[in-house]
């Protein structure tokens, strides 16, 4: 057995039907689309939704909520994460460098979640509170970073 003698099994592989070949094709005059009317015409596509008139489900729906355009939304790293990593000094830069956060969106954020033995310093636009008392109890530094606008 060998690649080259690999075929797909029989009656998996059709020749496309060709359309518009003439009447003895089975598929000729109108090629399938009928006569007459918005669909029989080239070009014709339907929009999304279309329910032939009637007013699309998307439409009869009631709206509901809010969207907040000037929201900001921060990238999050844990402080358990942070233990994990080699070094003692983290800065947003560092940690993108790194690979450990992919984009920085509006800042960077550092949660409590995990444990932290050591001692270590972190850069950063937002702590959490719980964070911040580990960072301290391990006798770390956490310096807060003025937010800078967004690169998007």
């Amino acid at each position: 057995m060998n690649l080259s003698n690999l075929r797909p099994p029989k009656g998996q592989k059709h020749k496309k039907q060709r359309i518009g070949q003439g009447m003895g094709s089975g598929r000729g005059k109108y090629s399938g689309r009928g006569a007459k009317g918005q669909k029989s015409v080239s070009g014709y596509s339907r929009m999304r939704g279309f329910e032939g008139g009637q007013m699309p489900l998307h439409r009869r729906l009631p709206k509901r909520g809010f969207t907040n355009i000037f929201r900001k939304e921060y990238a999050i790293l844990n402080v358990g994460q942070l233990e994990k990593l080699e070094g003692d000094t983290f800065t947003p830069e560092s940690l993108v460098e790194s690979g450990v956060v992919k984009s920085l969106k509006s800042g960077l954020k550092i949660l409590g979640n995990g444990e932290l033995t050591r001692k270590i310093s972190v850069r950063a636009n937002l702590f959490s509170k719980s964070a911040l008392d580990k960072i301290q109890k391990a006798g770390g530094g956490a310096e807060v970073i003025q937010t800078a606008a967004p690169a998007e």
